[in-house]
């Protein structure tokens, strides 16, 4: 979308979580934002923060939109759109982001205005994430009901590196049934049968395998989150209800294979189902790259003791540099460059690359600039030394500022002055033993 200051977008229930997050990104793209609440006070503060209007009235924000994005929970989402699609502007365009669509889409359908466009829409992420870079939103158009917008939107989306699906809100509810109604069901019975069971998570772990650990790492993630929202996700899906029996019907028939002895055909039944998934090479591929990641940072960061190295907050997105002092499967502690240290789970960081520790440094540290006068032959090309002491360790940003050829210079040499920048003082120390180390006079 172009000229973006121009298109005013309101988060209705922008406040928290995923709306909260949407206004945030539509912020930062410079779109002129407005997120509403019924809480005033803690609205008017999370709109200080992210710097964006807000009001407590959802109509006055319809009115006054060309966007409107409906971010509430699924029980309330009907009646909100109910209640106030009514007031949205001729050529508008109003969105829902929850996790089912047909009931939305009917009464945006409903409810929406002649002349209004609607776009009913599922993002597939929760607001932990940093961006849409690779993340998943489903859109599911209704016919003749967004010939405006759509292009707009799915160019937007595009332009983030989204991934967009396409579908419609009746097979994407069936569908949803199994990735999030079944999946999170099996997530959640599994966490209530280990604790029933009483068996210790963390000692567990001392004899899993790393697909064990990875799906527990899933389920806690699950059971984690708001289970307010998960059960209105079971709830508001009327084919997850489907999904569910299906699911408790196969478990009751597998569980009597068993206690019956029949191997012959608990054999067969696993066979079929691995024949009708039909992604064996794939799925073995995508999760011994997840296990690859997880036992590759770990090694990592062990290797790393006695060395600096840089790592990032999941979910906090603070950044921290400094001396690895010591490491284990589950724990990384460091010596930042303050000084401080600091413990961290290796399961919450992901590691800078060089690069990107030094923009932060570059970013975040006082600077040191030091001059290097260098005694060279006349036919000597100054650009080759500033490539040259750029990679000497701790030097960057090197400049040829002064050539001097003067009485106090020796026939057929000439003085090459250099700038550059140091994190430490020291960094002189080393730069200019290496220059000397090489054989050059230093005036």
């Amino acid at each position: 979308m172009t000229c973006n200051e121009d298109i005013k977008i309101s988060v209705i229930g922008g406040t928290r979580g995923l709306g909260k997050w949407i206004a945030e990104q539509l912020r930062y793209d410079n779109f002129d934002v407005t997120i509403t609440s019924r809480n005033k006070v803690s609205g008017m503060k999370v709109a200080k923060k992210l710097k964006v209007n807000y009001t407590d009235d959802n109509i006055e924000a319809i009115e006054n939109s060309d966007i409107v994005i409906y971010s509430v929970p699924i029980e309330y989402m009907v009646d909100t759109i109910a209640d106030t699609a009514g007031y949205a502007k001729p050529g508008s365009l109003l969105i829902d982001v929850t996790s089912v669509k047909m009931q939305p889409s009917d009464a945006l359908s409903k409810y929406a205005p002649d002349g209004v466009e609607i776009l009913p829409t599922h993002p597939m992420f929760g607001p932990r994430i940093s961006s849409l870079d690779g993340q998943v939103v489903i859109l599911t158009p209704i016919e003749d009901r967004c010939n405006m917008w759509y292009s707009r939107v799915y160019s937007y989306l595009k332009e983030k590196s989204a991934k967009i699906v396409v579908s419609t809100p009746e097979e994407h509810d069936k569908t949803m049934s199994v990735v999030q109604g079944l999946t999170h069901f099996s997530y959640i019975s599994i966490a209530s049968t280990i604790r029933k069971l009483g068996v210790s998570v963390k000692k567990s772990r001392d004899f899993a395998s790393p697909v064990y650990s990875l799906m527990l790492d899933m389920i806690s993630r699950i059971v984690s989150q708001n289970p307010y929202l998960y059960y209105s996700i079971q709830k508001s899906n009327n084919q997850t209800a489907h999904s569910r029996e299906v699911l408790i019907g196969e478990m009751r028939y597998l569980a009597d294979l068993v206690l019956d002895s029949n191997e012959d055909e608990f054999v067969e039944n696993m066979i079929k189902s691995a024949r009708y998934l039909d992604e064996f090479e794939e799925a073995l591929g995508r999760s011994d790259k997840a296990i690859s990641i997880l036992t590759e940072d770990v090694k990592f960061i062990k290797n790393s003791i006695g060395k600096e190295i840089g790592l990032k907050h999941q979910y906090s997105g603070n950044i921290h540099i400094g001396e690895v002092i010591k490491a284990d499967s589950d724990n990384v502690q460091l010596v930042n460059l303050k000084g401080k240290t600091v413990n961290l789970k290796i399961s919450n960081v992901n590691i800078l690359s060089d690069d990107e520790i030094f923009t932060w440094k570059k970013e975040n540290m006082p600077l040191h600039r030091y001059d290097v006068s260098l005694l060279l032959p006349k036919e000597c090309e100054g650009d080759v030394f500033v490539d040259m002491i750029s990679k000497i360790g701790p030097a960057f940003d090197v400049e040829l500022i002064d050539v001097y050829d003067g009485k106090q210079i020796k026939d057929g040499f000439m003085s090459f002055t250099f700038s550059y920048h140091v994190f430490s003082p020291d960094g002189r120390i080393v730069v200019e033993d290496y220059l000397k180390a090489l054989g050059f006079e230093i005036r």
